[in-house]
């Protein structure tokens, strides 16, 4: 399905660092996120399986940042990371460095 550009030009697409990642307390494949896109929003994520807490910490990633709040077993997400794959997850990442909370074009 083609979208419009417009349709694109919706989505708020940001940089950001991941700060912490504590285990969701209701779920075994979940994580709970804290990032800076320019400011702290906590995201909940299902990469605990491919990734360890130590990987992540000061790892840069994609966020969807106009996403509207959703609660993921009893815990508010703000945003969502971009990731590619359905068993073995892999971020999506820089090859350089930008600024948090700088836009994705």
């Amino acid at each position: 399905m083609n979208i419009k550009f417009e349709d694109w030009e919706k989505l708020d697409l940001k940089v950001g660092t991941i700060l912490s990642v504590e285990d969701h307390p209701n779920a075994d494949k979940l994580y709970v996120l804290k990032v800076d896109i320019g400011e702290e929003r906590q995201l909940v994520a299902g990469i605990k399986e491919s990734y360890s807490k130590e990987e992540l910490i000061n790892k840069k990633i994609i966020v969807i940042a106009n996403l509207e709040p959703v609660k993921l077993r009893g815990i508010e997400s703000n945003g969502m990371l971009l990731a590619v794959g359905e068993k073995e997850i892999s971020l999506l990442t820089l090859d350089k460095d930008a600024n948090n909370g700088d836009r994705v074009r």
